[in-house]
């Protein structure tokens, strides 16, 4: 079961998209639809992108549902199940797997952070990976959680026939290496920053979860398939070119660039949830010369 699955290739976490702060299904539908048309591996649903600490329990499962349903068949369909307690990410885990999805990315828990050692997150995983009818992802995100999944603790839970790879958006390529040197080599290593995108294909990682790949996935996948074929000139290109959008979409302008960036691009983005605030006028005039810039889609 666990191998079941190539994770190698680009995937974008996609974000969630609302109307009048409701989900709005019908436009999330079509935009992975057509994400599925440029080349791309499958989709993330209720990653960071995908404001998940904003969604309700029946939200992220309609989601899940919307993404499901809309991708084909030979595209793989990931879900973020990672909750704060290890009972409540099982329940998310199996629910997901029910509703179709392929492979669980769990984030670790983190509100009680002193306390989440290298014990508690392995007992933590190791739980869940027992109960999940599907495999296990970890994600490794820092700079949201506080946490950083030691390259110890990852070695260790990759051991784990359930858990079959990770995500690790620390953007630490000394770090991917470290990791690379330490799991078995059937372990999917995925970059999770577009930044690091390059550098990290160059030591083995087999793709990325990027946030630029919602807005320019055809160069995300062009810059995978480069390195994979050892064409790293034009892979090197490319990643030059890419690196303001993937700013703007991300440190800079966060979920609201990007999905004012979708809007642009074709897809629908919509406005992010509240507490976060849409771009002001100036802000959107920058992400528009930025995509200009790029030679991507600038509506």
């Amino acid at each position: 079961m666990a191998n079941a699955y190539d994770f190698s290739g680009i995937f974008p976490p996609i974000p969630t998209v609302f109307e009048n702060d409701c989900l709005a299904v019908d436009q999330m539908a079509a935009n992975v639809a057509k994400w599925c048309t440029t080349g791309i591996a499958g989709v993330l649903v209720l990653g960071s992108n995908g404001e998940y600490v904003y969604l309700s329990e029946d939200e992220k499962r309609r989601a899940v549902q919307t993404v499901v349903q809309a991708a084909p068949q030979n595209r793989l369909v990931l879900a973020g199940t990672g909750c704060e307690s290890t009972a409540a990410t099982i329940r998310l885990t199996r629910d997901c797997a029910a509703l179709g999805v392929h492979a669980a990315l769990v984030v670790t828990p983190c509100y009680y952070g002193s306390r989440m050692t290298p014990r508690a997150l392995i007992h933590h995983y190791e739980t869940l990976a027992d109960a999940s009818p599907i495999p296990i992802l970890l994600y490794n995100v820092p700079k949201f959680t506080g946490i950083n999944l030691d390259v110890a603790t990852v070695a260790h839970l990759a051991q784990h026939p359930r858990i079959v790879g990770i995500k690790d958006s620390t953007g630490n390529v000394a770090q991917l290496g470290a990791l690379l040197n330490a799991v078995p080599p059937d372990f999917y290593v995925l970059v999770g920053t577009a930044g690091a995108l390059l550098g990290a294909l160059s030591l083995g990682c087999v793709g990325g979860i990027l946030a630029l790949a919602n807005v320019a996935p055809e160069a995300c996948v062009a810059i995978w398939q480069a390195a994979k074929n050892q064409q790293w000139e034009a892979a090197r290109r490319l990643q030059l070119k890419m690196l303001p959008v993937n700013a703007a979409v991300t440190a800079t302008y966060g979920i609201a660039g990007l999905k004012y960036a979708l809007d642009l691009c074709g897809y629908f983005g919509g406005l992010p949830r509240p507490p976060l605030l849409p771009l002001s006028e100036d802000q959107k005039r920058e992400v528009r010369r930025i995509l200009a810039g790029a030679e991507l889609p600038a509506a």
